[in-house]
């Protein structure tokens, strides 16, 4: 009887989840199409994000939460099989991308910093069009993997260390980001003494520094959404891979709960994007008045 009323407890919570994953995500699409002070190729890379979050609201949540529906005919297990199969897969392709997608906006603000004036001339607009679409390849590939050899934990396991490999990537481009930011206001606060114009030209880059910090600390709440909902399935995931957790009803229960945990991930983003960055604050707000006067 538990069992069965935290099954349709973590069905409705889907179905609730994917339709303001759905909505946020459009919005935030919209919205991004009027932010002009983001470059052209972040603005792509935050495109691919709330594409992403996008299609898990509309396919992957719904889906999932049919397999949660309790049910005896033998029509809806089939439905409900099909459903399964098509989740995994479709979770495995938005969440790879996903995954990847936010490592490399971290790594762009990463080259924004180091290259300078270099970085439209490195960062081209279709470099970064032909990374996600081998970000869509490699995800592809881990799904045939997972069908060609018939094992749902060789996918599951890839998933995990691709997780674990991106937030090591974060972390370092962070630290990096972090180092060369000192670096540089403790050279601005030597030449700023000096006598005129130099005070102008150091304050510019101070407001430069400042600009760029806080559209750093978005893309850090960001990430740090993503390692909260994402640790719960990787911790899982490997404690059944390893059989250390059973796979017993409530085993596999226990595991889809922190799936729906990692699809909060997909509401969670248009919210940071909203709280943080103000433009596209400014955007949303735009949009949602347009919405309301049609």
């Amino acid at each position: 009887m538990v069992l069965l009323s935290f099954a349709i407890f973590l069905a409705a919570l889907n179905f609730s989840l994917s339709i303001t994953a759905f909505l946020g995500n459009v919005v935030i699409l919209f919205a991004l199409r009027k932010v002009n002070s983001i470059r052209p190729q972040t603005k792509l890379l935050f495109r691919c994000l709330a594409v992403t979050d996008l299609a898990v609201g509309l396919t992957t949540q719904p889906l999932l939460a049919i397999t949660f529906i309790p049910g005896a005919v033998e029509m809806h297990i089939i439905l409900k099989i099909l459903s399964y199969q098509v989740s995994v897969s479709m979770g495995i392709l938005l969440l790879t991308v996903s995954v990847l997608t936010t490592t490399a906006i971290c790594v762009d603000r990463l080259l924004a910093l180091l290259l300078g004036l270099r970085y439209p001339q490195v960062v081209t607009f279709r470099r970064v069009g032909l990374l996600l679409f081998f970000f869509w390849l490699l995800s592809s590939a881990v799904i045939g993997l997972r069908y060609s050899t018939g094992y749902v934990e060789t996918a599951r396991s890839i998933l995990i260390a691709l997780m674990l490999l991106s937030l090591l990537v974060s972390l370092v481009s962070y630290a990096k980001i972090y180092r060369r930011l000192r670096h540089q206001q403790r050279q601005v606060q030597i030449h700023v003494p000096q006598p005129r114009p130099q005070p102008q030209n150091g304050e510019a880059i101070l407001l430069n520094i400042a600009r760029y910090k806080k559209t750093v600390s978005s893309i850090v709440c960001v990430q740090l959404a993503l390692v909260f909902c994402y640790l719960p399935y990787m911790f899982v995931g490997m404690l059944l891979t390893n059989r250390i957790i059973p796979p017993t009803a409530w085993g596999l229960l226990f595991l889809r709960a922190t799936i729906t945990i990692l699809y909060l991930n997909s509401t969670l983003n248009p919210i940071l994007y909203c709280w943080r960055i103000r433009e596209v604050k400014q955007a949303v707000k735009s949009t949602i008045r347009q919405l309301r006067l049609c």
